[in-house]
């Protein structure tokens, strides 16, 4: 089995565990700070990674510029955002599904960004998705869904934002930045990422918080290692290999498994809203990626 089969669901069993370590990081350190120690030691590990294995960096001032602000938005402004939204009381299975928003941002913008055509039945996919998300998630900002206890629409829209946030990375990844080897492209991501979360942390987190011990290596090293070199490594493949509004689609896919490994981990409650909502969105993901018959929407792209 090839790579290009197996890297979709490896990338949504690793992504899925982020909305997990958001919620599990919040005794042992304030989220901006270990946000810029992870960027950090991430840009560290890929730059040292590109060093040894004698892989070339970007030499254009332009390509530079569009790595470090891939970076910003796919990394510093999406990881901060879901971060704070779970830190303040959006649960890790519900910002899991709120993930489920990005296909939509993303085929509504692909065609605006890149030119890319998107087909009657991708949209048809999207709607769905965009349904089951809102079932999952309305009944807690609107204090209807019985049991279970209310969510700040603040910290919703602030997950919303971050979600928003690394639609347009990836899709200005995909327009400034289809070349160079990924390993420096990643480098300077990270760097780029750590231009926002630094500059928050300082401001926002002055303490600094970082309680050392052995929950916080396992937890640097889940951060580093497994998600943001080895999940974000397989995003950026998927990214440079296929469509874009396909490659983020798999995002609807989270969602059962963050909510899941959430209720196993913190016994987060799995309500019907958010069941029934799951569904729905999964089944527009089906939807979208599935090959089409019909003859593809075409899109102008603005100039």
């Amino acid at each position: 089995m090839t790579l290009d089969r197996l890297a979709p669901a490896i990338f949504v069993l690793l992504w899925s565990s982020g909305w997990v370590l958001a919620k599990y990081v919040g005794p042992y350190a304030d989220p901006f700070t270990l946000l810029a120690l992870r960027n950090f030691l991430t840009a560290v590990a890929f730059a040292a990674i590109v060093g040894f294995a004698g892989a070339s960096w970007l030499r254009r001032p332009r390509d530079i510029v569009h790595a470090l602000v891939t970076g910003v938005f796919l990394h510093g402004l999406y990881l901060a955002g879901v971060w704070w939204a779970v830190r303040h009381g959006v649960p890790a299975a519900l910002s899991g599904i709120i993930a489920g928003l990005q296909p939509l941002m993303t085929v509504a913008a692909a065609p605006l960004m890149i030119g890319e055509r998107v087909s009657r039945l991708q949209v048809l996919g999207i709607f769905l998705g965009f349904v089951g998300i809102s079932i999952a998630v309305l009944p807690r900002v609107l204090a209807i869904d019985p049991g279970v206890t209310p969510i700040s629409l603040v910290a919703v829209g602030v997950n919303v934002l971050g979600m928003a946030s690394v639609t347009l990375g990836t899709l200005y990844q995909k327009k400034f930045l289809p070349h160079g080897d990924l390993r420096a492209v990643a480098t300077l991501q990270y760097v780029g990422a750590l231009m926002v979360t630094l500059p928050l942390a300082l401001v926002f987190e002055p303490e600094h918080r970082l309680v050392f011990g052995w929950p916080l290596v396992f937890i640097l090293f889940w951060s580093v290692v497994v998600l943001s070199m080895g999940a974000v490594g397989l995003l950026l493949y998927l990214i440079r290999r296929g469509q874009v509004s396909r490659a983020a689609s798999l995002i609807y896919l989270v969602p059962p498994l963050a909510a899941v490994q959430a209720a196993i981990v913190f016994g987060e409650a799995l309500t019907g809203p958010m069941i029934l909502g799951t569904v729905i969105a999964v089944t527009g993901v089906w939807l979208t990626n599935r090959k089409a018959k019909a003859q593809p929407v075409e899109v102008t792209p603005a100039e």
